[in-house]
């Protein structure tokens, strides 16, 4: 084979890797129901805040649509402590402001 014919294949892997990406990009930016869902401009889901209790164990406090929810993850299993917190709006992360 001639270099002539080594370019001519990098160049079409070039061209086929690049429509691949654009298809996952044109996707992802409109959505296609089922498939890829669009981005929204307004997040849902935080994770407000976690603590190690040990090698094995974590607490992690999780903000959905204003309502917090208090989990505990581990190798055994996960379980919910507490649900349906519900959160002040002008909520200081659990400081106080004291005079």
């Amino acid at each position: 084979m001639e270099m002539t014919d080594y370019l001519r294949s990098v160049a079409a892997l070039v061209l086929v890797l690049g429509m691949i990406l654009g298809v996952l990009w044109l996707l992802r930016r409109f959505g296609v129901p089922g498939m890829v869902p669009p981005r929204t401009s307004v997040r849902r889901l935080a994770l407000v805040e976690t603590i190690a209790l040990d090698s094995r164990r974590r607490l992690v406090l999780v903000r959905r649509d204003g309502r917090e929810h208090l989990l505990l993850l581990g190798t055994s299993g996960d379980l919910l402590v507490e649900g349906n917190i519900e959160t002040a709006q002008d909520d200081l992360g659990g400081v106080e402001n004291k005079p």
